[in-house]
């Protein structure tokens, strides 16, 4: 029986290298946009090609893991995915770059839904939650990724250069955590789906994260265009929005369990979803700078916590592996990342963006009906009982 801590600390440092690696790509993509002579709409083609690669790969995913461990799947994942990160770096034609983000999103799937299995395997291990301080430590990895960004473009480092430090950096550390990751053996229906797509049951899990990530899409694609646009806040303040709603999120998921230990899963949930629900409105019916603010505070708190808590859900709540069903829960809910944030633009070019963000409000009402449709259970003993040291 792997020990909880080592087992905690282990796929904590696994959440520090998926941050880490994805936002050192993000943070030197206008360089790369540079060298390849990209327009705006090149670009954004070419960037189609990761969440392309990434949803296409999940029911991939389900079905490997039904085969075998998610601690061998995630490190597969880790060390593919810093290979793409390598060679984003050195690529010389746009059609090179498309191809390597469709792997580069294929290989982030493999290791991100494996993590969140070795996160439901910990948090097992534990009667308290403890779960969304993995997704923090994510969000932390992902502010350090880009200031070390800035301290490279600053010092004119070439992305080659970057990202081959940062792959070798967090492939040592995946070497050296693996040992103390918890195993999984694959689920006792090993075998019998190649595709796992989510029943009835886990239909309601998978559309919350539908909900949550389409949110947090919008957040990321639009939040300082909304600042920009509707708000019109001084220059200095364009951004402002966005790193409020970046530290409420970091802030919320680091203290998310101890909310969740007092008021239990559901109601944090529901909680949750009432939040981002108040938070679009207020940033739709106030453009204001304190206003919008308060808003983007209340969205960051909202969708912080609930993705992990829904996939710790789901697992207790299902027969299936807790591999196939995290795989199954998140083929719907990425499909909110990829789809609703291109759809935001369309309603936002024929009604405005204050229009598509009171729209977004209905997201949060969705997390909040469909959640009191589902009741926690306390079947976590499966789960427990098959980790391994």
């Amino acid at each position: 029986m792997s020990k909880p801590r080592s087992a905690r600390i282990a796929t904590a440092v696994f959440f520090f290298i998926s941050g880490f690696s994805f936002s050192s790509w993000a943070s030197r993509i206008p360089d790369i946009q540079r060298r390849l002579a990209l327009n705006k709409a090149e670009l954004g083609f070419f960037l189609l090609a990761l969440p392309t690669g990434l949803v296409l790969t999940l029911p991939v995913t389900g079905y490997l893991l039904q085969r075998y461990s998610s601690r061998n799947i995630m490190m597969i994942g880790v060390l593919v995915f810093n290979l793409m990160l390598t060679l984003i770096g050195v690529v010389s034609l746009p059609w090179q770059l498309g191809l390597v983000l469709f792997c580069f999103g294929s290989s982030r799937n493999l290791m991100n839904i494996s993590v969140n299995a070795q996160s439901v395997a910990v948090q097992a291990l534990y009667k308290r939650s403890i779960i969304t301080t993995f997704h923090g430590v994510w969000s932390l990895a992902g502010f350090a990724a880009a200031a070390l960004g800035a301290v490279m473009v600053d010092y004119r480092m070439a992305p080659s250069r970057h990202f081959l430090f940062v792959s070798l950096a967090m492939t040592v550390m995946a070497f050296l955590a693996f040992r103390d990751s918890p195993h999984l053996p694959p689920s006792r229906e090993a075998n019998t789906k190649r595709f796992i797509w989510p029943d009835r049951h886990l239909l309601k899990y998978g559309l919350i994260s539908f909900a949550v990530m389409a949110c947090e899409g919008t957040m990321y694609d639009w939040s300082n265009i909304y600042f920009q646009e509707a708000v019109h806040p001084p220059e200095k303040l364009i951004a402002a929005g966005y790193v409020i709603y970046m530290i409420a999120m970091t802030t919320g998921r680091f203290t998310g369990d101890g909310v969740v230990n007092k008021l239990g899963v559901p109601t944090m949930i529901r909680y949750s979803g009432i939040l981002v629900l108040c938070g679009f409105m207020v940033a739709a019916l106030m453009p204001y700078t304190i206003s919008t603010s308060i808003g983007f505070l209340m969205i960051g708190f909202g969708v912080s916590c609930v993705v992990p808590l829904v996939l710790r859900m789901a697992t207790q709540t299902t027969s299936m592996g807790s591999g196939p069903a995290i795989a199954a829960v998140s083929t719907v809910g990425y499909m909110g990342f990829l789809i609703v944030p291109p759809l935001i633009g369309f309603i936002a070019e024929a009604a405005g963006l204050r229009w598509a963000f009171a729209l977004m409000a209905m997201f949060g009402l969705l997390i909040t009906v469909l959640i009191l449709q589902v009741k926690e259970s306390t079947q976590t003993t499966t789960i427990k009982e098959s980790i391994k040291a």
